[in-house]
């Protein structure tokens, strides 16, 4: 019989080795024997704008949340060009489902920066009617589904949608964000299993950026990272550099063909490095040295893309400068203009589950508005939106 032994013969996994996909180096030179992508210069320059945009923004506000301005906020630094790669290389209405640290998606498509900021403060002008936590965008025009805080529900959300499409037949796919420390939750092995079988266009796209908040991938998981997982679900799969925003891009252009034109499902790994805390709640000096942040912040993915550009002379310092300090007067205006918004009306609170508001949620929503009355002190944005909906209501009856 073919490929049958008759004496025992185990495998453990260390016959394969998975390399790691790159064309640039540190430098932001590509390595020998490397055939540089195809990527025009127009669509080079927004990769970079929205990589660097993501960088700015994420400084200012995390220096927001240490002032008392916010209540929480997460950094994608040193992560930018896994997320804005990925996005670059898919259509602009393919779906993506994200974890949360993946608002260089939302700004490679166009999400302006008085939308990241009426989510993160929760204002009146805010989609989600301000019902998230900080960093839980979503925007239904961008394809972009709405975050959700517990890690790895939107990975079987992807193979599912990813379904639909197939069945729809217009040729697109999903792409689905996600960290090591989540492909350690039962729903990724449920969806990659599920995505096999069925075969669906989707994009399984997994950051390893070493730590699952202060767990180290080594203390995670005793294979060679994620990528060989794939083997389990007989899946394509391919290992990036994930601070090579080139790499990424092209990896995920040629993953988006095997989902599109062929159903098949696809996991790439990126390899990269999570330079900021896990969260504003996080101090990550308690489990890691600053001689190996050092290490990974020589390998910088921002530094390493404008060094390509200015190489080739599709960027300069000069551009640099002014595009830096244009963001950071956009971004600081904007927050101080977001903050002053008022909160969204109470009577947001019951909209939007049901096409009449039941009996008991009005009665619920008439007891809160009572509560607020006795306690003004304690609730003074409710009673400000108490106000205005008074306001409103005897400007309707007049």
């Amino acid at each position: 019989m073919a490929n049958t032994i008759f004496t025992p013969s185990f495998m453990t996994g260390d016959e394969v080795s998975i390399p790691t996909f790159a064309l640039l180096d540190p430098s932001g030179a590509l390595y020998d024997g490397a055939q540089e992508p195809a990527l025009e210069r127009d669509h080079a320059r927004r990769l970079y704008h929205a990589m660097l945009a993501t960088r700015l923004l994420d400084e200012r506000m995390m220096a927001a949340q240490r002032q008392g301005r916010l209540s929480f906020y997460m950094q994608s630094t040193g992560e930018e060009a896994a997320v804005v790669g990925a996005t670059a290389a898919l259509h602009d209405d393919d779906m993506i489902m994200a974890q949360y640290r993946e608002q260089g998606a939302l700004m490679y498509r166009g999400f302006g920066i008085e939308a990241f900021m009426n989510q993160l403060f929760g204002n009146a002008l805010d989609d989600g009617k301000g019902r998230q936590m900080p960093i839980h965008y979503g925007s239904q025009a961008l394809h972009y589904m709405t975050i959700s805080s517990p890690l790895a529900t939107q990975i079987p959300q992807a193979t599912g949608y990813a379904y639909g499409q197939k069945l729809a037949g217009k040729g697109k796919c999903t792409l689905t964000f996600f960290g090591e420390g989540a492909a350690s939750e039962g729903d990724f092995h449920a969806a990659l299993n599920m995505a096999s079988v069925h075969r669906v266009p989707v994009i399984f796209f997994c950051r390893n950026n070493g730590y699952a908040i202060s767990t180290p991938a080594v203390e995670q998981f005793a294979a060679d990272g994620i990528a060989p997982r794939a083997f389990g679900y007989r899946m394509h799969v391919i290992r990036v550099d994930g601070n090579d925003v080139l790499a990424v891009w092209e990896a995920t252009r040629a993953a988006r063909k095997l989902a599109v034109e062929h159903n098949q499902p696809v996991l790439i790994e990126a390899m990269s490095y999570r330079l900021a805390a896990h969260s504003s709640s996080d101090d990550p000096s308690g489990y890691r040295s600053k001689k190996e942040e050092e290490t990974w912040r020589s390998k910088d993915p921002i530094a390493r893309m404008k060094a390509w550009m200015m190489a080739k002379q599709w960027w300069s310092e000069d551009e640099e400068s002014a595009e830096q300090e244009r963001l950071r007067s956009d971004i600081l205006a904007t927050m101080k203009r977001a903050e002053k918004q008022p909160p969204p009306p109470l009577e947001s609170l019951i909209e939007d589950v049901y096409a009449e508001v039941t009996p008991a949620l009005r009665h619920q929503l008439d007891e809160l508005k009572a509560h607020i009355r006795c306690y003004p002190d304690a609730y003074p944005r409710g009673a400000a939106s108490l106000d205005a909906v008074k306001l409103a209501n005897d400007a309707q009856a007049e």
